[in-house]
């Protein structure tokens, strides 16, 4: 079983990830940020559509200061959205901000409405904390989902990842008689490889989504992170395994009921092969982002020891003895699937 014992250090953006973010295009200037949000007068509990408590606040601000604060917000949605097209902004207003108050970051979500069809989007303003860039860019990069998302000197701004949340999952669809067990259980070990692949850890129902497509045949799915704060940072390799997670334990028994070994590591070589596909063809990107790393301070001297020992034993291989750092691992990591 995978546990978390202490809270997760948040670092700063380092000269060598601005960079990176204003090479690529993933630096812009925001009107607003998220200390101007911490200047709400008000909040209330925010209940979903059965009574239940989200943990989440509803924030309100001052009239002086609430017009200019809506303003600046739908500003950055056309920014995150249409590339700063403000023409977008026209028939769009600000329905609610929340807070999450249990999160380490407390994050803001903003639900931004179109006035003429009722039709909704969220996005999320944040504590730049450099774990979680390199975890946003490293999901752009190395996964089968494309990440939005755009950093001003310490606010992130991040789209909202549609799907159902895995909680919610297990406990409401996971008996479904339309479910295809099969289906689902094969891509949780590729969600599993992924994680592994790449080091990104806490993968717990909580923290990612199912995305569920019906097809005229078939029906498919695709687990998607959306908690990237542990992003190399965590020393044991049970962290970055899905499957060791027992709030996970719902797709894990259908993996066991439904999957052969044999079928099991066929979907494991079919993702690594597909990363290794993804490292070949943004292979600038994965070596500017590897230095990047190689040169940040993402995690503790003690979780490096610890998780590169972790590793040399997994894969047998003593080149992992020699990695300094949390980016000198990822990048043997990946090794690792280039190689195989």
């Amino acid at each position: 079983m995978a546990l978390i014992s202490k809270k997760k250090l948040v670092f700063p953006i380092s000269e060598k990830l601005r960079s990176y973010l204003v090479k690529y295009g993933r630096e812009a200037g925001f009107p607003i940020h998220y200390r101007d949000l911490l200047r709400y007068s008000s909040s209330i509990p925010l209940y979903d559509s059965k009574g239940n408590d989200t943990l989440w606040e509803t924030v309100f601000f001052n009239e002086s200061d609430r017009e200019e604060i809506h303003y600046n917000v739908k500003k950055i949605y056309a920014i995150l959205k249409a590339e700063g097209d403000i023409s977008v902004m026209k028939h769009l207003y600000v329905d609610r901000i929340d807070l999450c108050v249990y999160g380490n970051t407390q994050p803001f979500r903003v639900r931004i409405v179109n006035r003429i069809n009722d039709n909704f989007d969220y996005f999320y303003v944040k504590n730049a904390d450099a774990s979680r860039v390199y975890g946003l860019e490293l999901e752009h990069l190395l996964s089968p989902n494309r990440i939005s998302y755009l950093v001003h000197e310490n606010t992130l701004i991040e789209e909202h990842i549609a799907g159902i949340p895995g909680e919610m999952f297990m406990k409401q669809h996971i008996h479904d008689s339309l479910l295809n067990p099969i289906r689902l259980a094969k891509e949780f070990v590729k969600f599993n490889e992924r994680c592994f692949v790449r080091l990104l850890g806490d993968m717990h129902s909580s923290n990612f989504v199912i995305d569920v497509t019906p097809d005229f045949e078939e029906t498919h799915y695709r687990i998607r992170a959306i908690d990237f704060d542990q992003q190399s940072y965590e020393g044991k390799k049970s962290i970055y395994l899905p499957q060791y997670f027992k709030e996970n334990n719902a797709l894990i028994q259908l993996g066991i009921k439904h999957i052969t070994s044999e079928s099991m590591v066929q979907y494991q070589r079919e993702e690594r092969a597909l990363i290794a596909n993804r490292l070949k063809s943004s292979s600038k990107e994965i070596e500017d982002i590897l230095r990047s790393m190689e040169q940040d301070k993402i995690s503790t001297p003690e979780n490096i020891a610890h998780l590169k020992i972790d590793l040399a034993k997994h894969y047998k291989n003593e080149k992992f003895l020699s990695c300094k750092n949390m980016g000198a691992i990822l990048r043997e990591s990946l090794e690792q699937v280039i190689k195989r």
